[in-house]
């Protein structure tokens, strides 16, 4: 994407009434506004709160949104230009179930309150899988307790992603650390028992890897 159309999209996102883009030190210093405030100030009804992270193009906010209508949506992702596509078709389709917010991940706790999110999507992240990029995996044991705080009791985690090292750690963490796993398979599309949020929904890289008969992940688990 080149620098020009990036920069109409960043413009465009300035106009969207579904995309909220604060400025970090806002939001480490703890005034960001809407923190604790989501259902009563911007959605406006009780639904329960799904968060997508590092959501790209908002594919997954988008497809659960026309799913679940009941359901509030949030797609979270640092580089505007990506997540751009979702909120534009967010309008165009009338779905007043979804927002989005740039952002870092680890700022997560800053963004919502305790007990604020029912449930997190993460979908396809950077499996980081040089040692020294640890703390980079959205997974890791410190993401998790962020995680947990912002999570309703018993609230869930979905992982979905190509990487078979992805879902090996997450997996073997889960164990380490006794925290529940409601669901795990290496091949979702090989397996009839797959939700069908998990098959149904798929992301613009996800079809590619499909086109090359890469197998994708499923963990679904409890904090």
């Amino acid at each position: 994407m080149g620098s020009k159309n990036k920069q109409k999209r960043f413009q465009e996102n300035e106009t969207f009434n579904n995309v909220l883009q604060p400025k970090r030190e806002e939001v480490v210093a703890g005034n960001f506004p809407l923190k604790g405030k989501w259902s009563r100030d911007f959605f406006g009804n009780d639904n329960p709160i799904v968060v997508e992270l590092g959501c790209g193009k908002g594919e997954y906010t988008i497809g659960l949104a026309k799913r679940n209508p009941e359901v509030n949506y949030i797609g979270i992702d640092v580089k505007g230009a990506r997540f751009w596509r979702g909120a534009k078709t967010a309008i165009e389709n009338n779905l007043p179930n979804v927002a989005f917010v740039r952002t870092h991940i680890e700022l997560i706790d800053q963004i919502f309150a305790e007990a604020e999110i029912a449930e997190i999507w993460i979908t396809f992240p950077d499996p980081q899988i040089k040692y020294k990029r640890t703390k980079h995996r959205m997974t890791n044991s410190d993401f998790l307790e962020k995680y947990r705080k912002v999570l309703v009791k018993d609230g869930f985690v979905n992982l979905k992603t190509d990487s078979e090292f992805m879902h090996g750690y997450t997996l073997g963490l889960l164990h380490g650390l006794g925290l529940p796993v409601h669901y795990a398979n290496h091949n979702i599309y090989k397996n009839e028992g797959a939700p069908a949020e998990v098959t149904e929904i798929q992301t613009f890289y996800e079809q590619q890897y499909l086109e090359i008969n890469k197998a994708i992940t499923y963990l679904r688990f409890s904090l």
